[in-house]
């Protein structure tokens, strides 16, 4: 995700367009208790361990040998995805967040504190519910996996605002988008019977039109400059790369954890690998044709290139023919090379709309673009091999096919790829109002935004030990970050 090419560049790099900030200006948020983040984490914390002493255990284990091998070999085949997913959003998804010179430390740390606070979140919204439904709730590693995809809508919206809010605007985005999105997904998944067993549509283009709406609320409509301090370096460029590739590598898992295992698992690794591995060579052509005098740009690499990763989701397990998903792959990469290079400018020029990470590049256009080729691949199928195209595993429990699949003639597969598109547009209009709404929560004067002089610091929210680094021209004066670190 690459701020480069986000707004028109009028002011020099070299010289900050904004005053130097003194303690007592106007320009710093209204005073809140100094000690609210880690008042609200701590309370928050301290009430999760309640809830999971009073209505949280585990499965007891079963007596029967039977029932406990199928335990270990089920466990056996889940947890080695488990990990790579974490590897994915602990380690790719922070480096790749490093774009910003000097915001690395903050970009990294709340996308670790963000994933912890929602995953926990999204646990006891799910233990709530099967209390109410069932008694008390039982843990287990598939509803870890579901709550964090619960997280992963926030981290993936929250790149739209990156840099410009406070860790308290943060957490109350991320108890606003939890609930919501398992709403989405309910309603995409449950009520439509859409298949999206990647996440495409309920995760992807749901996190993506959430972030842009609580964006566009909460900066308004005014255009703003390019910040000194949100410029890219070789250096910071490098280590967003280095965070493209472990997310390239590990992505497949993300893809096929939640299907069947078997022929459908097997199906979305292959298909997630090719279409992952086209849009990687296609983003390259696509650079090189637009930049001037061919050369590569950072952005385009480190977002092109996982582009097929988000649209092959909604078809992953679908058995089609390996050039589809070749197919689908390029054309995803060059949709997301022609989003930065001319749709982020036109959107930041005509509606002053701002996308610091390009969410919409990356996860809007190629979500969109999966979305409709999974109408497209249902229409398409063959009648006697129906039964084992549709094969994914609902994310909330179940097989979204076992109602449909096996008894599609034409009439069956054409409503199901209208499904297909009503999900797609439940998700961004859903999303995108519900985002307008959790943005104008975040505007209240007690979460402590900060003003544009300080933003993209690293000194505002870290004890930054070298701060000879942090003291050229453009940065943020001790005396304005400490002034408002005494007010957060």
């Amino acid at each position: 995700m690459s701020a480069v090419g986000l707004l028109p560049r009028t002011q020099s790099l070299h010289r900050s367009p904004f005053p130097p900030v003194r303690p007592g200006m106007a320009a710093l948020p209204s005073a809140c208790p100094r000690h609210l983040l880690p008042l609200s984490l701590g309370l928050f914390q301290g009430a999760v361990v309640l809830f999971f002493a009073l209505f949280v255990t585990y499965d007891k284990p079963s007596a029967r040998a039977e029932d406990a091998n199928l335990a270990a070999n089920q466990l056996h085949g889940i947890f080695p995805l488990f990990q790579d997913i974490q590897v994915m959003l602990v380690v790719g998804l922070g480096l790749l967040l490093m774009f910003l010179p000097r915001y690395g430390l903050s970009a990294v740390t709340h996308n670790f504190l963000l994933l912890n606070f929602s995953t926990q979140w999204a646990l006891v919204l799910k233990g709530l519910l099967h209390h109410f439904q069932h008694g008390q709730a039982h843990l287990d590693l598939h509803n870890l996996l579901t709550a964090e995809f619960a997280a992963v809508t926030v981290l993936i919206s929250v790149g739209a605002i990156l840099g410009r809010t406070s860790p308290c605007q943060l957490l109350v985005m991320a108890v606003c988008e939890v609930p919501i999105y398992f709403t989405s997904e309910w309603a995409i998944i449950t009520c439509l019977g859409s298949l999206d067993v990647g996440g495409t549509i309920t995760i992807h283009v749901f996190s993506c039109y959430f972030g842009l709406g609580v964006s566009k609320a909460l900066f308004g409509t005014a255009r703003r400059l390019v910040h000194p301090k949100e410029t890219p370096t070789p250096r910071s460029d490098l280590l967003s790369l280095v965070g493209t590739l472990i997310l390239w590598v590990f992505w497949p898992s993300f893809v096929a954890v939640l299907c069947q295992p078997g022929d459908a698992q097997h199906r979305a690794i292959l298909n997630t690998f090719l279409a992952m591995s086209a849009s990687a060579v296609t983003t390259v052509v696509a650079s090189s044709l637009l930049e001037r005098n061919s050369k590569l740009s950072p952005g385009h690499v480190q977002n092109g290139s996982l582009a097929g990763g988000v649209a092959i989701g909604a078809v992953a397990d679908m058995a089609m023919l390996p050039v589809a998903a070749l197919a689908l792959g390029s054309l995803s990469a060059v949709a997301c090379v022609l989003g930065f290079r001319f749709l982020t400018p036109l959107l930041a020029r005509k509606l002053a709309l701002q996308d610091q990470c390009g969410i919409h590049n990356l996860h809007g256009l190629p979500g969109i673009l999966g979305a409709m080729a999974s109408a497209a691949a249902i229409l398409v199928a063959s009648e006697d091999t129906s039964g084992s195209h549709f094969s994914q595993v609902s994310p909330v429990g179940g097989n979204a096919s076992e109602a449909a699949g096996g008894q599609w003639g034409n009439h069956g597969a054409g409503r199901q790829a209208l499904c297909q598109v009503a999900g797609l547009a439940v998700a961004i209009g859903g999303s995108l109002l519900a985002g307008l709404l959790t943005g104008t929560v975040l505007r209240l004067p007690c979460l402590a935004q900060p003003p544009e002089q300080l933003c993209f610091d690293d000194a505002l929210y870290f004890k930054v030990q070298d701060q000879a680094e942090s003291s050229g021209p453009g940065s943020t004066t001790e005396e304005g970050a400490m002034a408002l670190k005494e007010r957060v």
